[in-house]
C-alpha cells in the first residue's frame, strides 16, 4: 500500500485529508509539527508528502529544503491558504511536485496525490532497473583523495587511453572502471569484465580470446571470447596481476596489433577495445621476480589510478554510512535509521582491512539486526569487529603509564577469553583469579562476547 505523509499544524486539516486519502486506499500519517514530520519521514518510506507553508518554528519551504538536502526521492505537494504566484514559483524552484490552495478541492487533491505517488513509484522502479542493469556506480565521498580521483576520471574517460587501477581489495576499483566507461564515448557499447584470478590458468586464454569447435577436449562448439564481446566497448581486466605469463603475452600482442586469434583458430580477427586493468598486487615487484611482463605493464599503465584505502580517507565514512543505509533499507523495505555521532566517530577509528566492502557488510548487518530510529554505540558494539592492537599502538594511544597498563590488561583478558571459547571459569583459573574478579574486570573494561 502506498504511503502519504501530511505535515500541517492544523490537526483538523490533517484529519480531514487523512479521511479522504484513507478512503482512497492510501496508508496515511500526519504530523502537526515540522520537526516531527521530518522525523517520521526519515524513519519510513513514503510516496508523497502534503506540506503546509505557514507553520510555527519552521515553514514549509524550509522543510522542503531539508527533504531535498537529504536526497529523499519522495514527491512533495505544497498546500497553503496563501496561494500567491510567488509562493507557487518558490515551491517549484525548491522541487515541489504540485501546489494546492486551501480550502483544498477533494478531486484536485486525489488527482495530485495519485500523480505524485505514481511518479515516485516509477522513479524508484527505474532506479532499481538501472542499478540491476548497470550496477551501482555511485562513488561516495568528498575527501581530497577521492575528489582527486573523480577529477582524473573526468579527464581520462573521454579518451581511449589504457588505465591501470591499483589499490587494496574492497576499495572500489571496479566502480572506478565502471564510471570511466560510463563517461566515455564507448558508454553505449558493452563493458565486459573478466576476473583473471577466478579463471583457471588452462582456461584463461579461451575466456579472453574464445576458441574454435574441437580445439581441445570439451570444446564442443565455437566460443566468442571477452575481447570480441567487448569490440567497440571496454574490456575490464580485473586482478590482472594473477594472469599467467602465457596469457600476458597474448594480451600484449592483442593490444599491439588490434587483432586476436581464437584458441585452435588461424584467422586474425580485428578488435577495437579499450583496456582498463586493475590489481591489488605490486606489479613492479612482480616484474623484478619474473612474474609479470614489463612490456605489458607499460602498455596497460598509461594512466595509473591509485584508489586509496578507507583508512586513508576516514572523513568519507559518515557519507558512506548514510549512502549504504539508504540503499540497504530500500532493498529490504525497512525504515531508515540515523547513526549517532558517537557511532560515526567510532567507525572512523577502525582499521577497515576489508575497506569499503567491509564497511557495507557491517552496515547491512546492523540494519538487519538493530531496529531503532537512532542507533547508538551500545546497540552495535557486539556487531563491530574489535581492533587487534600492537604494543606500539597501545603506547601511542595511552596518555599515562596507568592508562597503558589498563589497555594492556584489557587486551590480555580479551585474548584469553577468546582462546578459551569465552569460558569464564576456565579463563579465571588460567589467570589465577576468582570468577567474580574476572567479571569485575570485564565490566570495568566493557568486555563482551563478540568483541
Amino acid at each position: 500500500m502506498n504511503r502519504v505523509l501530511i505535515i500541517d499544524d492544523e490537526r483538523e486539516i490533517c484529519e480531514s485529508i487523512k479521511m479522504i486519502l484513507d478512503f482512497e486506499d492510501y496508508e496515511t500519517e500526519y504530523a502537526t509539527r515540522p520537526e516531527q514530520g521530518l522525523q517520521i519521514l526519515s524513519a519510513g518510506t513514503f510516496e508523497a508528502v502534503l506540506l503546509d507553508i505557514q507553520m510555527p518554528g519552521m515553514n514549509g519551504f524550509e522543510v522542503l529544503s531539508k527533504i531535498r538536502e537529504n536526497k529523499n526521492p519522495v514527491n512533495v505537494i505544497i498546500i497553503s491558504a496563501y496561494g500567491s504566484i510567488e509562493n507557487a514559483v518558490k515551491a517549484t524552484r525548491l522541487g515541489a511536485f504540485d501546489f494546492l490552495e486551501k480550502p483544498i478541492d477533494r478531486d484536485k487533491l486525489i488527482i495530485s496525490v495519485r500523480n505524485a505517488v505514481n511518479q515516485t513509484v516509477l522513479k524508484r522502479e527505474n532506479e532499481t532497473i538501472k542499478r540491476a542493469i548497470a550496477g551501482d556506480v555511485t562513488i561516495v565521498g568528498n575527501s581530497r583523495q577521492l575528489l582527486s580521483i573523480l577529477d582524473m576520471i573526468e579527464k581520462v574517460a573521454p579518451t581511449d587511453t589504457r588505465i591501470l587501477i591499483t589499490g587494496e581489495n574492497g576499495t572500489g576499483k571496479e566502480l572506478v572502471a565502471k564510471m570511466i566507461h560510463q563517461k566515455s564515448s564507448r558508454s553505449s557499447q558493452p563493458l565486459v569484465e573478466i576476473n583473471c584470478a577466478a579463471i583457471p590458468n588452462e582456461l584463461i586464454e579461451s575466456e579472453l580470446f574464445g576458441h574454435e569447435k574441437g580445439s581441445f577436449t570439451g570444446a564442443v562448439q565455437q566460443r566468442i571470447g571477452k575481447f570480441e564481446q567487448a569490440n567497440k566497448g571496454t574490456l575490464f581486466l580485473d586482478e590482472i596481476g594473477d594472469m599467467n605469463l602465457q596469457a600476458q603475452a597474448k594480451v600484449l600482442r592483442a593490444i599491439e596489433d588490434g587483432k586476436i586469434e581464437r584458441v585452435g583458430g588461424s584467422r586474425k580477427i580485428d578488435v577495437d577495445v579499450r583496456i582498463i586493468a586493475a590489481t591489488n598486487k605490486n606489479i613492479p615487484e612482480m616484474i623484478s621476480k619474473g612474474e609479470f611482463r614489463e612490456d605489458l605493464y607499460h602498455r596497460v599503465n598509461v594512466i595509473p589510478v591509485r584508489v586509496p584505502s578507507l583508512r586513508e580517507r576516514p572523513e568519507d565514512i559518515p557519507l558512506l554510512v548514510k549512502h549504504f543505509t539508504v540503499d540497504i533499507c530500500n532493498k529490504y523495505g525497512k525504515s531508515i535509521p540515523e547513526f549517532s555521532e558517537e557511532v560515526l566517530s567510532h567507525l572512523k577509528t577502525l582499521k577497515w582491512t576489508g575497506n569499503i566492502r567491509e564497511l557495507r557488510n557491517i552496515i547491512e548487518r546492523i540494519i538487519i539486526l538493530v531496529s531503532k530510529p537512532v542507533i547508538e554505540l551500545w546497540d552495535i558494539d557486539y556487531l563491530i569487529p574489535a581492533e587487534k592492537q600492537t604494543v606500539d599502538e597501545l603506547i601511542i594511544q595511552s596518555n599515562s603509564f596507568q592508562e597503558f597498563k589498563e589497555r594492556t590488561e584489557k587486551a590480555y583478558i580479551l585474548k584469553q577469553l577468546e582462546l578459551n571459547g569465552w569460558n569464564i571459569s576456565k579463563t579465571a583459573e588460567l589467570l589465577d583469579i576468582q570468577r567474580s574478579h574476572l567479571y569485575n574486570k570485564m565490566k570495568k573494561y566493557g568486555i563482551e562476547k563478540g568483541e
